[in-house]
């Protein structure tokens, strides 16, 4: 697993500080959920997206990694995985899986397999 998965790529135009939490998320086939918490912990950073209706209220941790492109003005982020990318990955529960090195790795695993 690669550090830059979990560092937001200068192309995002991600600031440090920046308040995400509400942003709409967009895969790169349509709209995901919003944004429900995110970090910027140094090569550790990630969003939680609540896929809300979609896939009955499933939260998704994404390594900051996939995050191409977030747009103030429009309050969206743009991603580049797929809807069934994001509906396959290991289920977040926060109470249980925040800063859970074993969780993250299985994530990374995920998604260097191929998905990014």
């Amino acid at each position: 697993m690669t550090a830059d998965m979990w560092s937001y790529s200068p192309e995002s135009r991600y600031k440090p500080g920046t308040r995400l939490i509400g942003f709409k998320v967009e895969a790169s086939d349509g709209h995901i959920g919003k944004v429900d918490e995110h970090t910027e912990d140094v090569d550790a950073s990630y969003v939680v997206v609540d896929t809300g209706p979609w896939i009955f209220g499933k939260h998704v941790l994404i390594p900051a990694g996939t995050v191409v492109r977030i747009d103030m003005k429009e309050e969206k982020i743009n991603v580049n995985l797929t809807k069934e990318e994001i509906k396959d990955s290991p289920e977040y529960d926060k109470d249980k899986q925040r800063g859970d090195a074993a969780y993250r790795d299985q994530l990374g695993q995920y998604y260097n397999r191929g998905h990014m």
